[in-house]
């Protein structure tokens, strides 16, 4: 037990991300929206006929709400899962006040599960049933499957999603404050977005551990089928409402 204590990692050892792990979700799922979403947009605009300003302002106005909706979204979500959380909290409270025989049993059962018998598992209910505090952080382990850590705080995946949507928003909509010409604005823009995208694939494996170039490609696979649909429904809109 002594050499398990005093153990030192090897070069090799990789540590796990820490308190970063649970909003690595608001990270991704922010900067992709607002990267896809907004190359979406303005493939569609151009391809309706509208000219740069028009594209630009349409791209800021975008930008501007899918921020804000996003912050909101991310906001209420994680405050609605928090609060649920702590009503299941609660009711563990008051379970182990009033049957603490049951839980005690529920937890010698879910050791069970995970490989704990006999003497070893009597050991470990004993233990965590000498202290109430105690006893609610295994069963919320074990039960709901969280630890205190792995909670997110409302403002915090709020501002993460906002701020990097925005931030996402840029590669697809700048191009067009420089270009005087839409279909080379939308060039760039796609350009830029495929490279972005490329770099959050990128990014993404490091924190999962997984393969660069498959999750990059999958990025790119999504924003390049997403861009063609919307620009052809774009032209299509234009074509009939000219027509008309």
């Amino acid at each position: 037990m002594t050499g398990a204590l005093h153990y030192r990692h090897s070069p090799s050892f990789t540590e796990h991300l820490g308190r970063s792990r649970p909003y690595l979700r608001d990270a991704i799922l922010g900067v992709n929206d607002g990267l896809v979403s907004m190359l979406l947009l303005v493939a569609a605009v151009v391809g309706g006929g509208l000219n740069t300003r028009q594209v630009l302002l349409t791209g800021i106005a975008g930008a501007i709400a899918g921020a804000i909706s996003m912050a909101a979204g991310e906001y209420l979500a994680t405050k609605s899962q928090d609060e649920l959380f702590e009503g299941e909290l609660a009711l563990e409270r008051r379970h182990i006040r009033e049957h603490r025989a049951a839980e005690l049993h529920e937890l010698a059962d879910r050791l069970g599960r995970i490989g704990l018998a006999g003497e070893l598992q009597e050991r470990v209910v004993e233990h965590f049933g000498r202290d109430d505090d105690s006893l609610l952080k295994v069963m919320t382990a074990l039960e709901f499957g969280v630890v205190e850590s792995e909670r997110r705080r409302p403002y915090t995946a709020m501002y993460l999603s906002g701020l990097l949507f925005a931030l996402g928003s840029g590669p697809p909509v700048l191009p067009f404050v420089f270009v005087k010409d839409t279909h080379l604005g939308l060039l760039l823009a796609a350009v830029g977005t495929a490279l972005a995208l490329l770099a959050v694939g990128a990014v993404k494996t490091w924190a999962t551990r997984g393969r660069p170039v498959r999750a990059a490609l999958e990025n790119l696979a999504v924003a390049t089928l997403g861009g063609a649909l919307a620009y052809g429904v774009g032209t299509l809109f234009d074509r009939l409402v000219g027509g008309g």
